[in-house]
């Protein structure tokens, strides 16, 4: 395997990198961590200096049965994202990442989208002739119906009410990203939404993982002796696997996200599963144990570190 492939079982993982670098404050991003925990995270999580967080936007593309599959599509280029200035009108290199990983794409046959936030549907889609049309033509895209419904602009009277300019202005930013990354994928029929669970085939299954977003979701592999499990944002950063009650500002049900977290750490410390959530840099995935109150991170898997300056 190459520094950025991995085996599990009879599944290839494949890491596709779309950005990485420092993202606002660890202190910001996650609220509820402690002083500690932050610290904890220097040097490569965070950077001392300034508290900033670093992040890295990044698919997975797993080939399992004869299938290439990509989870999560990253922010996008070319988007209107007043939401989060730092992704406005992004160009990246990401196909181009994703050709070196030796996949056109043409060759995908699904996509996963763990839930619906900006920075894991933009590469739904991309814009030619100034339209948006999907990225991944030949491909199913599986979306948790519960986020396909909730962030539907037709639907905003039953999410909660709009008091601050900042709440606005996300609220604005949720209506691009479904008009630009979601609502595409649903007119051309090209998305299954499913809901409860989804077997994908017999080495990979999505099941909910709610709080993050209503409809946020885990796939699960199991292969062979091999398990893993892609969380999405259930995991921002690692200060929240010593401090599994620590939220990040995103998650939109608190207490829903803190149970799903424990609930899945301990899944992964029980079965020995490899956590591999959607933003970490370094090598980002790494097996979990009881520690504490909370968990610690090892046996990091063998990918190429990414490095954030």
């Amino acid at each position: 395997m190459s520094g950025d492939t991995i085996q599990l079982g009879d599944v290839t993982v494949t890491r596709v990198v779309e950005w990485s670098g420092p993202v606002s404050t660890v202190s910001a991003f996650v609220p509820d961590s402690s002083p500690d925990g932050r610290a904890a995270l220097d040097p490569d999580f965070r950077n001392p200096a300034d508290d900033a967080y670093h992040c890295a936007i990044q698919s997975w593309v797993l080939r399992s049965e004869g299938r290439t599959i990509v989870i999560d599509t990253g922010a996008g280029n070319d988007r209107e994202r007043p939401q989060i200035p730092l992704f406005d009108h992004l160009k990246t290199p990401f196909l181009e990442n994703l050709r070196l990983a030796g996949v056109e794409p043409e060759d995908v046959d699904l996509v996963v989208n763990t839930h619906v936030h900006y920075d894991h549907v933009g590469w739904n889609t991309r814009l030619e002739n100034d339209e948006w049309t999907p990225t991944f033509p030949n491909a199913r895209y599986l979306l948790p119906r519960v986020d396909r419904d909730y962030f539907d602009p037709e639907n905003e009277h039953r999410r909660p009410p709009v008091h601050t300019d900042a709440d606005r202005v996300r609220r604005q930013g949720s209506r691009l990203v479904f008009a630009d990354s979601v609502a595409p994928i649903l007119d051309r029929g090209l998305a299954t939404l499913w809901e409860d669970s989804h077997t994908i085939d017999g080495n990979l299954t999505l099941a909910p993982a709610p709080g993050h977003t209503p409809g946020s979701s885990v796939l699960k592999l199991s292969s062979g002796t091999d398990r893993a499990l892609f969380v999405g944002d259930l995991l921002h950063s690692p200060v929240q696997v010593a401090e599994p009650a620590a939220n990040s500002c995103f998650c939109e049900n608190p207490v829903e996200a803190r149970a799903t977290r424990y609930r899945l750490l301990g899944e992964a410390a029980d079965t020995g599963a490899l956590v591999v959530p959607a933003h970490f840099p370094g090598r980002g995935a790494a097996e979990v144990r009881k520690s504490g109150a909370g968990y610690e991170l090892h046996n990091w898997a063998p990918f190429e570190p990414i490095r954030v300056n």
